[in-house]
């Protein structure tokens, strides 16, 4: 059976499929020739990440295709309902990248609460003294309180990051089961906390210091932060988005900038990839990143161990 992984797939993947005797190409083939490859070469598993899109017309075109995976999270760039009315299996690798992520947001809020980025652009042609003045109010994360929205394994990830940092967490879900969440603090300290999420954000917003967002793209493509929920957050709030492009209205988060509601913005994702508004990209209250949140070199192996072990499963050894 011929895999294709047309984003990519970690060399602990190849290997496990290639044991299994699939066929393993990782030869990225451009969009618009991705019907004719896979139907020449009689490609059955077709792998993507985030820049490969498996939609109806490709589905239809493609009859031979069994299984389409996600190497991540979300699956908004595949049909997953149209893709398995047809027959085609569809898996992600949801647990995978959530320690990746949640450092990443962590690494976020660090830096967004020092303007660490901003500082960085400016200290090789800026003045020293200048400098350090512009960057003397700084704030601690220590004691803060943040908001979670969207209590999932990335959230709950986040979670034992920012309490392990000190900080209150609240958590926004809609399933408002309580959850236990460990704490391995490293040293060999271990411990665990119960959160119980709010299934509304309202009050939240109104009192956090930072905000992380976890949530998926919506159905309707609508935005999950628009103005009315700038209105209500605390002024001087710190955001981070490296959920998805589109949860955030972009124009509304650049006036809530710009009035001061928020004080600085961390993005990994954006409305418009690849190719993200230059007025976010070159805002000094913005931090952003190329959507790397599950780019480590730890959460590549998984989720490609991962994705093998779910073919192999699913076809046996070939």
């Amino acid at each position: 059976m011929k895999v294709l992984a047309n984003d990519g797939i970690s060399q602990a993947g190849v290997d496990a499929l290639t044991k299994a005797g699939f066929t393993v190409s990782a030869t990225n083939i451009a969009q618009e020739n991705l019907i004719n490859e896979i139907n020449a070469s009689n490609i059955e598993v077709l792998l993507v990440r985030s820049a490969t899109t498996v939609r109806e017309d490709l589905i239809n075109a493609c009859p031979n295709l069994k299984l389409v995976g996600r190497g991540g999270v979300g699956m908004d760039n595949i049909d997953v309902d149209y893709a398995r009315n047809k027959g085609v299996t569809v898996i992600n690798t949801p647990g995978a990248s959530s320690q990746s992520v949640a450092e990443l947001v962590m690494g976020h809020m660090l830096a967004i609460s020092r303007s660490l980025h901003d500082s960085y652009k400016n200290m090789e042609d800026g003045d020293f003294k200048t400098l350090k003045k512009k960057f003397a109010k700084g704030v601690e994360l220590r004691g803060k309180e943040l908001a979670i929205i969207g209590f999932g394994r990335i959230g709950q990830s986040l979670a034992s990051y920012a309490i392990g940092c000190g900080m209150n967490v609240t958590a926004i879900d809609r399933f408002t089961e309580s959850r236990t969440i460990p704490l391995n603090l490293g040293n060999g300290v271990n411990a665990s906390v119960a959160i119980t999420p709010e299934p509304t954000m309202n009050e939240a917003l109104g009192k956090a210091d930072f905000i992380s967002i976890h949530v998926p793209k919506q159905d309707d493509g609508s935005a999950v932060f628009g103005k009315e929920e700038f209105t209500q957050m605390k002024d001087g709030v710190r955001i981070v988005n490296a959920a998805r492009g589109g949860v955030i209205d972009e124009s509304a988060l650049l006036e809530a900038i710009q009035n001061g509601k928020v004080a600085s913005v961390a993005l990994d994702v954006y409305e418009n990839e690849p190719n993200p508004r230059k007025d976010l990209l070159d805002n000094s209250k913005i931090a952003c990143t190329p959507h790397i949140g599950a780019a480590t070199l730890e959460a590549q192996d998984r989720i490609g161990t991962e994705l093998a072990d779910t073919i192999i499963a699913k076809f046996g050894t070939q």
